[in-house]
């Protein structure tokens, strides 16, 4: 009886790897973060050029596009919304009418349909009935030369599309014109467009996206980026990744390897400065949310039970990799999932089976997102009571939603010490899970604010997140925007930490 209690504490004690001890021995909470967005999960609105050198740039994977016959002045529509034939006699467009883009070449494309069938050739004309696109559900987007948004398609039989009639659409048109009243002729309107790691690999190709996605590496964040954060008072960087990266150096196409090698820079140069670093899956294979950031490549969200067991192999690649850095603050392991297209008992088998994994090799922070959407902000505290170090992500950002369009700078001010605060403290107790506001910006919905109103709202938001347990994320390090730059928020004095 006497020895059971010194083998359950070794038991526990042994549980972990030895150098997980070192890693949190000098931890100190909270965090002062910021994210290193747009360096190894693209996120096009923050640096533009990136895409300047795709041909037809602005028709990448996941662009949602609309297209008018010229002669009968209808929209295309997938009857239905997939499953059947194609049609031209809608007058106006929504759902039905709009079509998603895969990107074959920088002139061929599949058209996938609200459905998520793909547009083909069948025997009674165009339809949209097959699931995986093939030669037949492969079309050709000739643009005329002086007007790109007319636009005729050319069919794997190499004949032209025509809406013969509003009902009758078919690949059979061999005539060659841009005049209004040819059948084959449409006006082309581009409704979305995303701007991700798959639209940029994807659209460079094979040939070039190697050297393009490494170039960018090398220069968006560097060593002296880390000794001016550090200079500058942060203590941490939560860093977004992809699932390719767990299959570096050679990661499905179109995605191009070196990623991993990226992420072994920044934990030696944050070691060098004394940072820590939150690793954060930001984008899972099959999409979260449908966002350009979580790595989708039309914008459907598709992640599910399915790929709950890839998803976990992601996290234990990382776990194994970085488990071993003793500046490895915590690993996030997913970056705002999606109410309801992400239920709560897939995500919970996710999160149980993902903590798991990170155990094996460190006792790292292990940081878990709730839903965005319709979902209850606590939904996971149930289950982080039955976990050891973990902590809740939430996201503050006073844009996004039409609640915060007309606020007056104060008004501003005043939801984040008040709303803000009080959504903070519901969500810390003293038994609960510590709590991240793992994203938060100084940008907010004024286009006429001086630089002391963004002084101001800055500071605000400072005073109130720092009372997060575990800390703050500010996003983004180096951005075109500049308010979402923290790097010239500093430099200009618009934000002191």
């Amino acid at each position: 009886m006497v020895y059971l209690p010194f083998l359950l504490i070794f038991n526990l004690i042994s549980y972990f790897p030895s150098s997980s001890h070192a890693q949190n021995a000098d931890l100190i909470l909270p965090l002062k973060a910021v994210n290193l967005g747009n360096w190894l999960v693209t996120e096009g609105w923050m640096k533009p050029s990136r895409f300047d050198g795709i041909i037809n740039k602005d028709l990448l994977d996941g662009t949602q596009v609309q297209f008018r016959s010229t002669k009968l002045n209808k929209y295309l529509c997938a009857e239905n919304g997939g499953g059947t034939v194609v049609v031209a006699n809608r007058p106006s467009p929504s759902g039905w009418e709009t079509f998603r883009l895969w990107r074959v070449s920088e002139s061929c494309f599949n058209l996938r349909v609200f459905n998520k069938q793909f547009v083909g050739l069948g025997s009674q004309g165009v339809q949209a009935v097959s699931d995986t696109p093939t030669d037949t559900e492969t079309f050709e987007i000739v643009r005329k030369d002086d007007d790109h948004n007319r636009v005729r398609f050319k069919a794997s039989n190499g004949l032209f599309l025509q809406a013969q009639s509003e009902t009758l659409v078919t690949a059979d048109y061999a005539e060659s014109s841009w005049d209004d009243s040819d059948p084959s002729v449409f006006i082309m309107t581009i409704v979305n467009t995303l701007q991700g790691e798959f639209q940029i690999t994807n659209g460079y190709g094979p040939d070039k996206a190697p050297q393009v996605m490494q170039d960018h590496w090398n220069s968006y964040i560097t060593e002296e980026d880390f000794n001016f954060m550090s200079a500058n008072g942060l203590s941490a960087v939560r860093i977004p990744v992809g699932w390719w990266i767990a299959q570096d150096p050679t990661p499905p196409k179109p995605f191009v390897g070196g990623s991993s090698i990226a992420l072994d820079n920044a934990f030696t140069w944050a070691e060098k400065y004394g940072m820590k670093v939150i690793i954060d899956l930001h984008a899972v294979k099959a999409s979260q949310n449908g966002d350009e950031h979580s790595g989708a490549r039309d914008g459907f969200l598709e992640w599910g039970d399915y790929n709950i067991d890839e998803t976990v192999a992601v996290i234990e690649f990382l776990a194994a990799r970085y488990g071993v850095r003793p500046n490895l603050a915590a690993i996030a392991l997913m970056n705002e999932p999606r109410a309801p297209g992400v239920t709560l008992d897939a995500l919970t088998k996710y999160y149980k089976a993902g903590y798991d994994a990170i155990r094996k090799y460190t006792n790292a922070y292990v940081i878990l997102s709730p839903r965005l959407g319709p979902a209850d902000p606590k939904e996971l505290f149930s289950l982080a009571s039955t976990m050891n170090r973990v902590a809740i992500d939430v996201h503050y950002y006073n844009l996004f939603s039409d609640s915060f369009t007309g606020m007056s700078v104060q008004q501003n001010i005043d939801f984040v010490n008040n709303q803000r605060a009080s959504d903070l403290g519901s969500l810390t107790s003293a038994n609960g899970p510590l709590v991240l506001v793992g994203e938060w910006t100084a940008e907010f919905a004024r286009n006429d604010a001086s630089m002391e109103d963004y002084q101001r709202f800055a500071k605000a938001q400072l005073d109130v997140y720092g009372r997060a347990t575990f800390g703050w994320a500010y996003w983004a390090y180096n951005c075109d925007r500049n308010h979402w730059s923290l790097k010239w928020m500093i430099e200009n004095n618009f934000i002191q930490l």
